[in-house]
């Protein structure tokens, strides 16, 4: 195919500068409000942050589509999926 798939967020949920447990209860309720099939993108910075999200995305039965570190920030693509 040769296309390089941009996966293009519904919805952003900025938690820079937020502690534990912020960022995972703000994208637990984003994810709420989300339909099946969008995508929620995820920016933090807090260092539990990126292991917080991986478990409750794969409690909640989601798809972690990417997760991308850059410094002390991290940057995940969560796609909802029921």
């Amino acid at each position: 195919m040769g296309m390089l798939m941009v996966t293009k967020p519904n919805k952003t949920l900025d938690c820079l500068g937020l502690y534990c447990p912020e960022p995972v209860f703000k994208t637990r309720m984003e994810l709420d409000e989300l339909k099946e099939g969008e995508i929620l993108e995820v920016l933090a910075d807090d260092p539990a942050a990126e292991e917080d999200i991986r478990s409750l995305v794969k409690n909640l039965g989601h798809e972690l589509v990417s997760v991308k570190k850059e410094g002390e920030r991290v940057h995940i693509l969560i796609k909802k999926t029921k």
